[in-house]
């Protein structure tokens, strides 16, 4: 089972689900309508000083509970203030021009532009709740304000809005942003992470790390000559990188990638088997809430998934519940017929929801459905009814069935929404 063939060999059907230009349509309807996504194309020049003030205030906001620092010493009014102080909402104007950036690095997005490590609980080392999600090279970025220390910028991306350190951000003319986002042919990137080649030359672009899923204009030898930094070309792809200067500007310099890492040209054909494939490339996986611990949490691991076949999506678990993105099946607290029924109905691939958690359907054995997810823990009942509780903290196979949410509430009786990306 900790092997995608073993699914692979179950599927009844291995037919593509989308061509390309479908989910091209996919998105830019997704793109268009969906409130937790945001469409950069169209984002304005110029946002008013409230609507920027009204966004950082979504995330930089003290917690309505008990916050701890690492050492487990309370985080005190006194530290929220400091904070407050370094996101100099003040400082905001009435009328805000956008810049526009691209992301050179993998980087974190945070509540606050800081890097201060904040629990819910003292000792529960693993949930930064100053974390938000991550960011990876080529993301596009409209850029609203700067931290006080300017050391941070609040930015938005495809699907959030937070801060993240300037020095994973290079700065650029968004005409030049936007031909270099539309640019074709693309490299995309189907391993859970690949590097690109070590350059002596430049260390820019020096085994930088890319995460499932990003996506890079692809040149050609005739565009750059046979010689990369030192290196023949022939046995590598060549892509056009987004670097940062030592002022913080955007340029794109020609790196290479071995034709040995995993990557594709263009997109993956999105079938299920492929689905499988890119999944269990995680399997193992330390979880990372919000891109932590240089991994990802649940909605990181389907998303980047997703991302490999060109399909985008809501950032966190209960947004991409809430969204239409996909055809999506919806119970309440009593429909316990109708989730039975969608149950039994489910399709590799699909995406289950409960509060806080989305799991992803990869089959049945002996009628017992299956899923593979980035979990932290794991409670179900043993064979003599007493209650089990331990620890996963990473991506991982369970069957759906046994799975408690508490004594009373199982994993099922817990699902508000599946989805099928049809």
């Amino acid at each position: 089972m900790l092997r995608p063939e073993f699914w692979q060999r179950r599927l009844s059907s291995d037919a593509a689900r989308l061509r390309a230009e479908e989910i091209q349509t996919l998105n830019a309807k997704s793109l268009g309508s969906d409130p937790f996504l945001n469409n950069l194309d169209q984002f304005p020049s110029d946002v008013s000083g409230d609507r920027v003030i009204d966004m950082i205030n979504q995330v930089s906001r003290p917690a309505s509970s008990p916050r701890y620092r690492v050492d487990g010493s309370l985080f005190t009014e006194r530290d929220y203030a400091q904070l407050d102080a370094a996101v100099q909402r003040s400082a905001v104007p009435e009328q805000v021009k956008v810049r526009w950036g691209v992301v050179v690095e993998r980087a974190s997005m945070r509540s606050y532009p800081t890097d201060t490590r904040v629990l819910k609980n003292a000792g529960d080392m693993d949930l930064d709740r100053f974390q938000e999600t991550g960011v990876f090279p080529g993301q596009r970025l409209a850029i609203l304000h700067e931290s006080a220390d300017g050391e941070w910028w609040f930015a938005v991306n495809y699907h959030y809005a937070a801060w993240l350190p300037k020095r994973a951000v290079a700065i650029g003319e968004r005409g030049a942003i936007d031909r270099w986002h539309r640019q074709s042919p693309r490299l995309t990137v189907t391993g859970a992470q690949v590097r690109t080649n070590y350059n002596p030359v430049d260390p820019r672009t020096s085994e930088v790390v890319l995460d499932m899923g990003v996506s890079l204009p692809l040149l050609s030898a005739a565009d750059v000559g046979h010689n990369v930094n030192g290196q023949n070309p022939h046995a590598s792809y060549i892509v056009a990188l987004p670097v940062r200067d030592a002022q913080g500007a955007l340029a794109f310099e020609p790196t290479l990638i071995g034709r040995a890492q995993d990557v594709t040209p263009g997109l993956l054909e999105y079938r299920p088997s492929l689905v499988l494939q890119q999944a269990f490339k995680f399997l193992g996986e330390r979880y990372g809430w919000g891109h932590d611990y240089n991994g990802r949490d649940c909605t990181g691991f389907v998303g980047e998934v997703y991302k490999s076949f060109g399909i985008l999506m809501p950032r966190n678990s209960g947004q991409q519940g809430k969204s239409d993105f996909a055809p999506t099946k919806r119970f309440g607290p009593e429909d316990h017929a109708a989730r039975a029924e969608a149950i039994a109905a489910l399709r590799v691939g699909d995406l289950i929801y409960i509060p806080g958690h989305v799991m992803m359907y990869i089959g049945q054995v002996d009628g017992e459905p299956y899923v593979i997810h980035d979990v932290t823990g794991l409670s179900y009942y043993q064979t003599d009814e007493s209650m089990y509780r331990g620890t996963l903290s990473g991506v991982s196979i369970t069957p759906l069935s046994p799975m408690r949410l508490s004594e009373e509430k199982s994993y099922i009786d817990g699902i508000y929404a599946i989805k099928t990306i049809i």
